[in-house]
């Protein structure tokens, strides 16, 4: 997120602001220190994947809610095994769905929290072999496979040789 921490520190203070939450109650909610999002506010620290779903859970809102505002880029962000960019954003009455272009790295295993209920992921192998899904049954996908599964348990991803790539929706329900 190299250039991106100061503006996703401010997008977070937004959000945080909006919902009338003070820094402490946001720490509670997210399980992250109350030091680490101040450096997020502040633009002093670069967020990861994991530590940008922990606040957007905690605000009950989407992931792309902190990496850019509405209208602005879309952004990118890394997590343990994961780097996922983002390539659209769809909003309707029924849910938000978003979809990335990931690249699970060999070598790590990306362990996700649980995101906010009825959340769905939906991954679709282009390269490599991918074991994902929920933590306590992961699918092993090649490419062209693809899996979905509740995002709302925790869940996770690894590459189970080299570097794998794949496309990722996340519904989230309005």
């Amino acid at each position: 997120m190299t250039g991106q921490a100061s503006e996703v520190g401010a997008r977070i203070r937004e959000l945080r602001e909006a919902r009338a939450l003070s820094l402490s109650a946001l720490a509670r909610r997210s399980g992250l220190g109350k030091a680490t999002l101040s450096g997020l506010e502040a633009g002093t620290r670069n967020p990861t994947l994991e530590t940008l779903y922990a606040v957007t859970t905690a605000l009950g809102v989407p992931l792309t809610a902190a990496l850019a505002p509405p209208g602005a880029a879309p952004g990118t962000a890394s997590g343990a095994a994961v780097d996922a960019r983002l390539l659209d954003r769809y909003e309707d009455d029924e849910a938000v769905t978003e979809t990335y272009r990931v690249r699970v790295r060999a070598g790590a295993a990306q362990h996700s929290a649980a995101h906010a209920p009825g959340t769905r992921e939906h991954l679709t192998v282009l390269a490599g072999t991918v074991l994902a899904g929920t933590a306590t049954a992961p699918v092993r996908l090649a490419p062209g496979d693809a899996h979905t599964w509740p995002a709302d348990v925790p869940h996770l991803y690894r590459a189970t040789a080299a570097d794998a790539e794949a496309i990722l929706l996340v519904r989230y329900p309005a």
